[in-house]
């Protein structure tokens, strides 16, 4: 930055705002902010990123908030001066904040609190606002920073960082283990849907009401500030929830989005461009997709599929050299039911099969390709020579076998028939095989 130059950036909710809405999804902002200097630059900057501001509680004897970063050379931080004013409960703001909701209530899709203890968001005003959430059936994103559960009951996500985790369940989390006992702890006695904590350098970690669990590694390559990192992490979540998006794959979009924004100085807006370059790099784009059976939660977005009433496909094979035969199978069999899970033979599982010069590709690979389909919704390794073991725990509505094969041929269709599954036998291409691709290319 050049010498004297000032760069001003909106903060805190606002900062989650303008991050949602360069993701491209209508955003209405509505906080506390002063009659003053900053309040105006403030509003200007929300204005500018098409953030509706019709619903900004004004108030003339209130301070805006503001932090003034002093940067030296190398962009390293030298001093931070903050103004604030902490402010009691202001009932008036609140009624006048409920009734905003209730203006625009179906226009929304989702409510963001962004909590800094700024004094505006009480354990009253907080639960009210949930309330009137859940009455809409609207969810709720809740950034967390107060160490009294109370405030939060009945919010549908909690997303606390590692510390607040620690706060908020009472149990330490210095390591992940410790951290996903005290998110399940957090989940239950906060009586919410979700708890999505982030743990820094160990990325984040996903834990349901149910206690299924769900983690992704940290994707920051390299760390200049982590100034605003939990709120562009939490406007991605909000967007891509909005979106219709699984929140598993929400996270890990999240995630990297965080990923970017530690890479950058200061308080800025991440674009979707960012992010899809920073996934697509990594290669892991599809992630989501690749479930780890052998992983404690690792089959949870399948156990959510099944539990909101989806009918579950399940297919497997070595799928070393995907060829015609296969898209074809496979898009027959995505047809059945609503979600498609392909079981993959691990490398050893593949050479025990098929012999010591197979696979050609690496079990990563192979599910990488499978994963990118857009008819394949959920991969998953098996190491077992058969996917029995695999059957038993998804318990599928339906099995799908390629070729000519008989259901009592089939690994694990005794199971699924006698739990009410079907069978279903899907033809191949004739004269299209991985072994026959083989041959033909060693004759050549």
């Amino acid at each position: 930055m050049e010498k004297g130059k000032r760069k001003y950036s909106p903060g805190g909710a606002a900062n989650v705002a303008v991050n949602v809405a360069a993701i491209g999804v209508e955003t209405i902002f509505s906080g506390l902010i002063g009659e003053d200097d900053y309040g105006r630059l403030l509003t200007n900057e929300l204005l500018k990123s098409d953030v509706e501001i019709d619903y900004i509680i004004y108030k003339s004897d209130y301070r805006t908030i503001s932090k003034l970063r002093y940067i030296g050379p190398g962009n390293q931080q030298i001093l931070r001066v903050d103004t604030e004013d902490i402010v009691g409960v202001d009932i008036g703001s609140i009624n006048l904040l409920l009734n905003n909701l209730s203006t625009v209530i179906e226009e929304v899709g989702l409510v963001v609190l962004s909590d800094y203890l700024k004094g505006f968001l009480t354990e009253e005003s907080t639960q009210r606002i949930i309330k009137f959430a859940n009455d809409n059936k609207i969810p709720i994103i809740i950034d967390v920073k107060d160490k009294n559960i109370k405030k939060y009951r009945g919010a549908t996500i909690l997303k606390p960082n590692r510390k607040e985790l620690s706060e908020l369940s009472s149990k330490p989390t210095d390591t992940v283990e410790k951290a996903i006992e005290a998110a399940k702890k957090l989940c239950k006695d906060a009586e919410c849907k979700y708890v999505l904590a982030t743990l820094g350098a160990d990325g984040m970690i996903l834990v349901d009401e149910n206690n299924m669990i769900s983690s992704v590694k940290s994707m920051a390559r390299e760390v200049f500030d982590v100034t605003g990192a939990g709120d562009t992490s939490i406007a991605y979540l909000a967007a891509e929830i909005v979106k219709g998006t699984d929140i598993e794959q929400a996270m890990i979009v999240a995630n990297y989005a965080a990923g970017v924004q530690v890479s950058k100085v200061g308080t800025s807006i991440v674009y979707p461009e960012e992010v899809f370059a920073a996934m697509h790099e990594a290669g892991r784009s599809n992630e989501a997709r690749v479930l780890d059976y052998y992983n404690e939660g690792g089959l949870s977005p399948i156990e959510r599929a099944k539990m909101n009433g989806r009918k579950i496909v399940f297919t497997n094979g070595c799928f070393d050299i995907l060829h015609v035969g296969h898209i074809t199978y496979l898009r027959n069999a995505k047809k059945l039911g609503d979600i498609l899970i392909v079981g993959v033979n691990s490398d050893d599982s593949v050479r025990r099969l098929k012999g010591k010069s197979r696979p050609i590709n690496s079990c990563e690979d192979r599910m990488a390709v499978l994963a990118a389909l857009d008819f394949v919704d959920y991969v998953v390794e098996f190491k077992e020579d058969t996917p029995a073991s695999l059957i038993e725990k998804i318990k599928p509505d339906i099995i799908a076998k390629g070729g000519d094969y008989k259901p009592e041929e089939i690994a694990g269709a005794d199971y699924v028939i006698a739990n009410g599954g079907e069978v279903k036998i899907i033809d191949f291409v004739e004269g299209k095989s991985t072994t026959r691709i083989v041959e033909k290319m060693k004759r050549s």
